[in-house]
C-alpha cells in the first residue's frame, strides 16, 4: 500500500529535508549577497545603478545600436536609469528564441508631492502621495529615509539620499496617542490613517529672523546649503520615504530575512545574479528585465508595458536579420514576481492545499488576476510541464501556488504584459509574508531556490 501510495499521491517535503551540506553553505552564501543588495538599493533608480556596476563588472557593456554581437557577448540596455535589460547572446539564432526573466524593482513606498514644503504651528511637513498599495496605517511612527532625484532647470541631476548614513537624521509621520484615539479607534483600519494625512515630520527649529514659516526658512536653508536647491526645485523631483529598516536575518534558527522591498527585489536579484554567473554562452539567448512601475500597473515608458523591451529586442533581431515577431514566438518568459506566503496568523484568507509555504521552494503561479482570473495570462498546461520536467532535472525545489482564496482578493505581475506579446510566460518567484509593508519576510531557503530555477531556465535547451 505504502508504495502505491508513494507512486500515485503527490507529496512535497519541507526544504531542508532535501538540502545537502553544500547547498547550505551556497544558500548561506547567496543570501549574504542578496542582503547586501537589498540594504544598497532602497529604491528602483538605486537598484538599476547598482545592477549596472554588477554587470559590468562581469564584463558587460551598454549595447549600440548596429553593435555586431557573436556567442557569449553580453549587453545592457538602460531606461532612463529606471528600468534595466541585459541579454547574454546565445549560440542559436535569434529565431529560435530567447529564455527571459523579468521581475521589478519599484516597490511601495511614500512619494512627496511635487510641491511638498509647508509649515503648520510651528512644524515643518512634506505633504506626500504614496506609491502602489500599502496599509497606511503600517507606515506611521516608523523612522524614515528620503531618496530620489531633484532635475534642475539647468539639466542637472542631483542625488539625495537622507537617512541611510548613521550619521544622518530620518523622518517619521506621527500618530494619534491612545489617550486621545477614542474616536479614532471607532473607524476601520482604512479610515483611521488616511492618505492626506501621511504627513512627513521634517523639522521644528525658527529661522532667526521675523516674519511668517520661519521654521519652513530653516529647512530650506539646510537644503539648500546640502544640495544647493531652492522651494521651485520640487516641482522637477523625484523623492520618496522609504522605510529606514536594516535588512536583518529573522529568527533564532536565521532561517528568513526581514526588510523592506522584497516585493519584488527579491526576484530582481534572483535573475541578476543568475545570468550574472553564466559562464559561456548560453544555447538561447538570454535575457534579464528589471522593469519599473509594476506597483502601479507597468505603464509609462519605463514600466513593461512600454515598448522599451520591444526596441531593445528589435535592434539585437535586427543585427541577425531576424523578425521580431518569430522571435518572440519562440521564446519562454518566467516572470519572476513574489507570491504570497501561507500565514498560520491568517489562515482564513488562504487555501493551504494550493498556496505556498515557507521552505517550499520557488512558487509557480500558473494564473494570478482576481476571482475569476480577471487580469492575469494563465500559463498553458504544456508550460507548466516543462517547469516540472526542468526542475526536477535541475535539482530545483518548487510549489504551486496561488494568491489566497478565490473570492478573496487577488493580484497581477508583469506576466499579462510578456503573454500579450505572443510570449510564452509563467509567473514563479519567492513567497512572501506581510507583503507590501515596510517590513516584509523571506525564506532563505526560497530565495536560493529561485536563483536556481532562473538559472536552469537559462542554462536549458
Amino acid at each position: 500500500m505504502a508504495e502505491i501510495r508513494d507512486e500515485l499521491f503527490y507529496r512535497q517535503k519541507n526544504g531542508y529535508d532535501t538540502m545537502t551540506t553544500q547547498q547550505r553553505i551556497d544558500m548561506e552564501d547567496y543570501c549574504r549577497g542578496y542582503m547586501a543588495f537589498l540594504n544598497e538599493a532602497r529604491t528602483e533608480r538605486e537598484a538599476v545603478k547598482l545592477a549596472v556596476e554588477m554587470a559590468e563588472d562581469k564584463g558587460f557593456v551598454e549595447y549600440i545600436d548596429g553593435m555586431q554581437l557573436k556567442a557569449g557577448d553580453k549587453v545592457y540596455r538602460n531606461n532612463r536609469g529606471k528600468s534595466l535589460m541585459l541579454a547574454v547572446i546565445g549560440k542559436q539564432s535569434l529565431e529560435k528564441g530567447t529564455v527571459i526573466a523579468g521581475a521589478h524593482v519599484d516597490s511601495p513606498r511614500i512619494d512627496l508631492k511635487q510641491n511638498p514644503l509647508y509649515e503648520s504651528d510651528e512644524l515643518a511637513y512634506f505633504k506626500t502621495h504614496y506609491y502602489g498599495g500599502i496599509k497606511k496605517y503600517q507606515w506611521v511612527t516608523i523612522p524614515l529615509e528620503m531618496h530620489g532625484v531633484v532635475a534642475l532647470k539647468n539639466g542637472e541631476t542631483i542625488d539625495v539620499t537622507i537617512g541611510r548614513d548613521p550619521a544622518d537624521p530620518q523622518f517619521v509621520i506621527t500618530d494619534l496617542l491612545p489617550h486621545l484615539g477614542k474616536d479614532q479607534m471607532k473607524k476601520t483600519m482604512e479610515e483611521g490613517i488616511t492618505g492626506e494625512g501621511l504627513n512627513i515630520l521634517i523639522g521644528s527649529i525658527p529661522y532667526a529672523d521675523e516674519g511668517s514659516d520661519r521654521v519652513k526658512l530653516a529647512v530650506m536653508s539646510i537644503l539648500n546649503d546640502r544640495y544647493g536647491i531652492v522651494e521651485e526645485d520640487f516641482l522637477s523631483a523625484e523623492l520618496t520615504a522609504v522605510p529606514a529598516f536594516e535588512v536583518r536575518e529573522i529568527g533564532l534558527d536565521r532561517s528568513l530575512i526581514g526588510g523592506y522591498g522584497h516585493d519584488d527585489r527579491v526576484c530582481a536579484y534572483a535573475e541578476l545574479k543568475a545570468i550574472l554567473d553564466l559562464d559561456k554562452a548560453p544555447e538561447k539567448t538570454c535575457v534579464c528585465i528589471l522593469a519599473d512601475k509594476e506597483e502601479t500597473g507597468s505603464d509609462g515608458v519605463s514600466g513593461m508595458q512600454s515598448s522599451a523591451f520591444e526596441c531593445f529586442m528589435e535592434e539585437l533581431c535586427d543585427s541577425q536579420n531576424v523578425p521580431l515577431r518569430r522571435c518572440f514566438a519562440n521564446s519562454f518568459c518566467l516572470s519572476a514576481d513574489v507570491t504570497a506566503a501561507f500565514d498560520p496568523n491568517f489562515p482564513e484568507v488562504s487555501e493551504k492545499r494550493n498556496d505556498a509555504k515557507l521552505n517550499y521552494g520557488m512558487g509557480i503561479c500558473k494564473f494570478t488576476g482576481a476571482r475569476g482570473k480577471s487580469g492575469t495570462s494563465d500559463a498553458s498546461a504544456e508550460v507548466v510541464a516543462y517547469l516540472r520536467k526542468l526542475f526536477a532535472e535541475s535539482g530545483v525545489v518548487w510549489q504551486m501556488s496561488e494568491l489566497g482564496k478565490v473570492d478573496q482578493g487577488g493580484g497581477g505581475t508583469i506576466a499579462k504584459y510578456m503573454a500579450n506579446r505572443n510570449i510564452d510566460t509563467i509567473d514563479a518567484g519567492v513567497p512572501v509574508m506581510s507583503m507590501h509593508s515596510p517590513f516584509e519576510v523571506v525564506a532563505k531557503f526560497d530565495c536560493f531556490m529561485t536563483y536556481l530555477g532562473v538559472l536552469a531556465a537559462y542554462k536549458a535547451f
